[in-house]
């Protein structure tokens, strides 16, 4: 019952956030375009529900400079700064919205991460697919005490352990009071655009490298 209560609230709270964002996603498509060019959108495929590869959108916030090897260059070189605003402010996330209608994702649950981290989680960070991947989580409220990836996956795992409605709720206002109050900085140093771009998991057994991809979905 739950559940299902879960995702009839997705479905109604992400359809009424689109139709009163929809003003708001139609400035930022402009300056992305004015000043970026295209796309205007970046999408990746994530893993989901149970595995499950769907593509993730967000609103684009980097140029694609490369390096004299053809490299792309580090995410905070090339993040413009209307990008540094829109991070800040979440507005590249809005697009996601447009996964939890679909059903890809919901409000709350694991930030989903990159693909090929599959094959890298132990039996028990895999668990974190046993639910749909949120817009905000468990973690990313936290992410001022997490210092590496196992910190990180296992509050991942506790939110799966632990779900319900009323914690749904309160990640929910947790992270609206972190948004109006603009804590910290998105864009630099929190762990969902830090930890999850610039060090790439490699296992829990494994020293995490540099890696050049877009910003975490």
């Amino acid at each position: 019952m739950q559940k299902t209560l879960k995702r009839l609230t997705d479905v109604v709270a992400s359809g009424v956030a689109l139709l009163l964002t929809a003003p708001l996603i139609l400035i930022a498509a402009t300056a992305i375009r004015l000043t970026m060019g295209r796309p205007i959108l970046f999408s990746q495929p994530r893993p989901g529900l149970r595995r499950r590869i769907f593509k993730c959108y967000k609103i684009r916030t980097m140029l694609d400079e490369r390096d004299a090897l053809g490299h792309p260059r580090p995410d905070f070189e090339r993040v413009t700064p209307l990008g540094r605003i829109l991070r800040r402010t979440s507005i590249d996330e809005l697009p996601q919205l447009w996964n939890v209608l679909k059903g890809d994702m919901s409000l709350v649950g694991p930030r989903p991460l990159l693909s090929e981290y599959l094959d890298r989680y132990n039996a028990v960070q895999q668990r974190r697919h046993d639910v749909r991947p949120g817009i905000t989580g468990w973690a990313q409220i936290h992410r001022r005490t997490v210092t590496n990836w196992d910190e990180r996956l296992s509050l991942d795992v506790w939110y799966v352990d632990h779900w319900s409605l009323w914690l749904d709720l309160k990640i929910v206002l947790r992270t609206i009071r972190d948004l109006l109050t603009l804590e910290g900085d998105p864009s630099m140093d929190t762990l969902s655009r830090t930890v999850e771009t610039e060090r790439q998991f490699m296992g829990s057994s494994e020293s995490p490298s540099s890696t050049t991809s877009e910003h975490d979905c």
